[in-house]
């Protein structure tokens, strides 16, 4: 698109883009392009590069600014970012088996009770083999679950046969390429969520062991926000679990975002992400992540404004009923 006026009309912060600008008299040609993230248009539009070489430029030289499609994410970085998540919401009890990470936590959950490929390539092992699948059967079924497997694209395969669950998109966002709230929000950040957030949750009907799966995180720091008087049940909430990855980047994952209805669409739940974003930055993160149903169009059409892009998907899939040795619950 060529640019006159704004140089980013229409073009969102944290989109990919090309940017072709003018250069300087002097230089052998008049102009030159760069690929990378647009992370500003005002007062200045910058682009940082793959190489996280950040390039300026005044909006006067700007020739076009083109959107693109998103980096192809590799499959290492899946796997790294599905390991900060599983710290994230890790349950309450934590087992390697073959290659494969297994949580519990009572039932609360499918992050928290199911197991995902997170081994290096090469360690997973094939869930078909029945004798894979017979050790991780017996893991869950001491527990009174079933054998479930989250499986996020690329990194392992389904068993033929199993009953699969809805798709997750999950949506990662540099945190310097997310527009913050600047000055004092309406928020409040606690170390742990307390019945005021938890009448919220889930619209209150969460058991009781949902306290301690929420309030669990592995190496990591939690924030649970709110917006609401002291005392009062809150009109918004949100959860915020910061983790490292194996990659070296340090993420912040939002989960259980909930408003009342009456307050919806008012732009409480951009303000409350927003604030658990800032809090996270502070608390040393670097991305962010969340995991949203495929066909909730609505909430992520927020996140987008908010500078999220799609990463990748998972899915659940339940060993068959019926199977031998399987445990029914």
């Amino acid at each position: 698109m060529t640019t006159d006026g704004p140089a980013a009309a229409g073009v969102p912060l944290g989109s990919r883009v090309v940017l072709r600008y003018r250069l300087p008299a002097g230089y052998s040609h008049p102009m030159t392009d760069v690929l990378g993230e647009l992370v500003s248009v005002d007062p200045v539009v910058a682009v940082r590069t793959a190489d996280e070489r950040l390039v300026q430029v005044s909006p006067s030289a700007v020739v076009a600014l083109k959107p693109i499609g998103t980096r192809p994410i590799r499959t290492s970085e899946i796997r790294s970012l599905e390991h900060a998540a599983a710290a994230g919401w890790p349950g309450l009890e934590q087992q390697w088996i073959d290659g494969w990470f297994l949580r519990a936590g009572g039932g609360f959950t499918g992050r928290a009770n199911s197991a995902a490929p997170l081994g290096e390539p090469g360690t997973v092992a094939d869930p078909a083999d029945p004798h894979v699948r017979a050790r991780m059967r017996d893991w869950f079924a001491s527990r009174g679950l079933p054998l479930r497997l989250l499986v996020p694209e690329r990194l392992a395969r389904i068993p033929e046969g199993w009953p699969t669950g809805d798709r997750v998109v999950v949506m990662g966002a540099n945190l310097d390429n997310v527009p913050l709230p600047e000055g004092p929000a309406p928020v409040a950040v606690a170390a742990e969520p307390d019945d005021d957030w938890l009448s919220l949750y889930r619209g209150g009907t969460v058991p009781p062991v949902a306290r301690a799966v929420v309030g669990a995180v592995a190496a990591g720091t939690l924030g649970f926000g709110r917006i609401g008087m002291p005392g009062q049940p809150p009109l918004a909430i949100g959860r915020a679990a910061v983790t490292h990855a194996p990659d070296g980047r340090r993420w912040v994952g939002l989960s259980a975002v909930e408003v009342t209805p009456e307050h919806r669409r008012n732009g409480l739940g951009t303000l409350l992400c927003g604030a658990l974003l800032g809090w996270a930055r502070g608390a040393g993160a670097t991305h962010a992540y969340l995991q949203v149903h495929e066909d909730n169009a609505a909430a992520r059409a927020m996140y987008r404004e908010l500078g999220f892009v799609d990463h990748h998907r998972y899915t659940y899939a339940t060993e068959p009923t019926g199977s031998p040795g399987t445990v029914r619950v």
